[in-house]
Parts: C-alpha cells; structure tokens; sequence
C-alpha cells in the first residue's frame, strides 16, 4: 500500500505558464518602496476581487460539473477556442475564470434505458473526443490526477469524462469496463434498478466495488438516502456529490441534510456546490452560503465547486458563465476564507478524490479480478 501511494504522488510539480499568472502591474513594474513584485494575496489592501485573481492564477478551479457535450450536439457548428455565445462554456471564458479541469457530463434525457442508454452514451463519449481532439490549443483529455495536472502545466484545461448515468450499463460490469477503457471516470448511481429509492442491491453493491476496483468514482447526486448511506458503507474510494448543496438552506431533491453531510466528511467525501439558482439560491452570497454550510458541517477537505454551466438551468447573479469564478472567491474573501482553505475548494480537494480513486483501484487490481458477476444471480 505506501508503494501504491508513494508512486501516486510523484508526479513532478512544475512552474505556472506566464499565460496562466494574473499581474495586476506590467510586468517587471513594481509598486513604489517595494524590491520585490506586487503580491496581492498577501497584500490585506488588495481589492477582494483583485486577490480572487491572483488565488485562482495559483489554485484554478475544477469544475465538478458541465453540460457542454449534449449542449453541443445542438449546434450545427461551433469554435470552443475562439469563443461559442450560444453556451455557457468556451475556452476564452475558462481562462478568465480561471478553470483548470472540468467533468464533462455524459448524461442524458430521462427515458433513455437499456440499449438506448448504451449507445446514446458511447455517442456522447464519442463527441468528447471529437470536441476535444478539435481544440487541441485549449483542451486536453485527463484520466487521473497525475495528467489533469500535467495538462494544467502545459496550458490546457483538462476534460474529464462523467458523470454518467447508471443507465449507461446495461446492467452489465462488461459494458462498466468498456466504458472505463474509453475514459469514463464518474458515475451516477441512481434511476436504475440495483440503485432505487430501496437502496443498492446485492448487484448494486458489485458494481460499486468494480467501480473501486477501476477507478471509477461514484455520483450521489440525485440518489436516494437508502443508496447513498449504502455505497458511503461499500466504497473504499471517495464519492462525489457533483450537484448537490445544503438542503437546510434549500429544501431540494438533490441537496443534502447535515446529517448526510457529516457523513460525507466522516468518509472524506466531496459536496460539489452547483452554481444554480434553483438549488442555492438568485445571488452570489446565496451560493456563498451554501459553501460556508457545508465547509462547517462537512469540513474543509470535503466542499468544492461544480459551475453546472450548459445544463439548462438558470444561474445566480453574478455567475452567468465560466467566466465569472473569481466573483465567487471575491465573496468568499470578504466572509474571511483563507488562501489555503480557497485553494482547497477550487483545485485540492478534487485532486486528493482523484488521487485516492487511482491508489484505491491500483490496490484493489492485487486482490480482486474483474467480476462476472450478472444481477440475474445477485438480485433474483
């Protein structure tokens, strides 16, 4: 296990691309009386929203939820690199608001199953490739923690494949591997049969360990309480909540009670706080709120940020698109998060879930073969 570990942390950490620091002076122009250049995180003068800047050049956000793909398949023609005004997403936004990584949602239409769902997924991962192979000067697939932030370093913004629906399976582990093989990384467990509002089945249970085993990371967003306590019991890897806030502020489907959230952060889960209206709020200090809920009730390990730009809902105030991340930190600042807990939120925390799916599956792959198992056996 610390040979496992001890490897996934050995990815050499190199310096920022000039493109990705924010100077607030020219450069080589320093403020009067100073010798060394102008750091405006340290600087308690600097203007919130100047500092929010500066903290994102060094901890850019990774974005725990976008609809761009199905959002493209609409489009009859579209450049993400230099710059597409009928989505909320696109390369120039990205960079202004800082965005290092993004999960590109593979979901799709309620009443898909079966092998609809299946061939309607491969579709979609399908169009990731392609999208991504076309903007190569912007975008660049990741699969682990290692490569999003090497795509980081080389000045791309790192897409990773997923959420994608339960459905996607087929009820098969197969069809789970194949779909790993191409680059699926998170999965949403809910709208099927082995993970309803009863909770996980005896089958549901063997696909979270093959997900372990994998690397692929669970998605509780929008699952029931049954299967969510269910899979924080099985999983030995993280699970993601990529859409889902604090339901004390907000009574949504989605979001989360604070005894759910204390038993996120008692298993070192991750609570991806979406930027919409419906589910935080019309403003940016609803949003606020929200993450000040859930870095006390979860702990500051287990909160980040997922934009849910492209996925058809309406966004608060201040955060219409990509680009307006730092509008959001310059919030936080003024409520009194500190740089280390900032950096956490937009960047550690889903690189510490990332790292812990990829040391959790290489340690697994020693002691476990892929299943055969078939939910005809598990759940007759």
């Amino acid at each position: 296990m610390a040979d496992l570990q001890d490897q996934l942390h050995a990815t050499t950490e190199v310096g920022e691309l000039d493109d990705l620091v924010h100077e607030p002076f020219p450069a080589g122009v320093f403020p009067p009386d100073t010798e060394e250049p102008y750091d405006p995180v340290s600087d308690p003068a600097a203007a919130p929203l100047e500092r929010a800047h500066a903290i994102l050049a060094a901890h850019p956000v990774a974005d725990g939820y976008s609809g761009l793909p199905w959002a493209l398949r609409h489009l009859p023609w579209f450049d993400l690199e230099l710059g597409e005004s009928s989505v909320d997403t696109d390369v120039p936004r990205l960079r202004e608001g800082h965005v290092g990584a993004l999960f590109w949602s593979l979901h799709l239409p309620e009443g898909l199953a079966g092998d609809r769902a299946v061939g309607a997924t491969l579709e979609q991962l399908d169009l990731v490739n392609t999208v991504v192979r076309a903007h190569p000067e912007g975008l660049r697939l990741a699969y682990t923690a290692g490569e999003t932030t090497d795509v980081r370093h080389c000045g791309r913004i790192a897409v990773l494949l997923g959420p994608a629906g339960a459905a996607a399976l087929g009820d098969s582990l197969g069809i789970l591997r194949s779909l790993h093989a191409l680059g699926l990384r998170v999965l949403t467990l809910s709208g099927v049969s082995w993970a309803s509002e009863a909770g996980l089945t005896r089958f549901g249970e063997e696909v979270v360990r093959e997900m372990n085993r994998l690397g692929v990371l669970a998605d509780l967003s929008g699952a029931s309480d049954g299967t969510i306590r269910r899979t924080l019991a099985v999983s030995k890897a993280p699970v993601l909540f990529t859409r889902s806030a604090a339901r004390t502020l907000r009574p949504h489907p989605a979001n989360l009670s604070d005894e759910l959230l204390a038993a996120v952060g008692a298993a070192k889960g991750l609570c991806m706080v979406p930027l919409t209206a419906e589910q935080t709020g019309p403003s940016v200090r609803d949003v606020a709120d929200h993450l000040d809920h859930v870095h006390e009730v979860a702990g500051r390990e287990c909160v980040a940020l997922s934009g849910t730009y492209d996925a058809g809902t309406a966004h608060p105030q201040d955060l219409a698109d990509a680009s307006c991340y730092p509008n959001l930190i310059a919030e936080l600042l003024h409520r009194g998060w500190s740089e280390p807990d900032l950096a956490l939120l937009s960047w550690g925390n889903v690189q510490r879930a990332l790292r812990s799916a990829d040391f959790t599956a290489r340690a697994a792959q020693q002691r476990r073969e892929p299943s055969t198992a078939k939910i005809a056996e598990l759940d007759s």
